[in-house]
């Protein structure tokens, strides 16, 4: 496990109760270095959504938390989130939660697909489809081409929900 890692699983820990008693759901956590500055933050979500008082709440206490425990010796900035809109879909649960959404998946390499009725076969890095199914080793899509588009999860690079404007 990598120290970046082990920052995650331990600021989740103590994210646990804090999400526990306010009837919140983690969706995730990450310590990543962006323009220079470390940051750790924690992406939160609730049933008919996350306010900005509920990020306050989270943040006041869970800064407490990592202020007594101390395990990280990097200057950090400490953030509390909504996930997003277009929030990318890491964890079973995203997954679980997901089903019935549209998605847009990305691929790490190019792969056909079914171009119309002509049986022509086109190559795409990217397409957008209806969640219909995850498990560990793949995802089905309700394609424009394809009632069941079956995916292997190793075949994917991103799996986010789709924005429509």
């Amino acid at each position: 496990m990598s120290k970046r890692e082990e920052y995650e699983a331990r600021a989740e820990k103590l994210l646990e109760p804090i999400m526990e008693e306010n009837h919140f759901e983690l969706v995730d956590v990450e310590y990543v270095k962006e323009a220079g500055n470390w940051y750790l933050r924690a992406y939160v979500d609730k049933e008919g959504g996350i306010t900005l008082d509920d990020c306050e709440l989270v943040n006041r206490a869970w800064s407490d938390l990592m202020d007594e425990n101390d395990f990280i010796p990097e200057a950090y900035i400490l953030e509390v989130s909504s996930p997003g809109l277009g929030r990318q879909l890491k964890k079973e649960k995203d997954f679980k939660r997901s089903i019935g959404q549209d998605v847009d998946v990305k691929f790490y390499q190019s792969r056909k697909i079914p171009a119309g009725r002509n049986g022509k076969e086109v190559s795409v890095k990217e397409i957008t489809g209806t969640l219909k199914a995850y498990t560990k080793e793949k995802i089905t899509l309700e394609t424009d081409f394809a009632k069941e588009y079956e995916i292997a999860c190793s075949d994917i690079s991103t799996v986010k929900l789709t924005i429509d404007f």
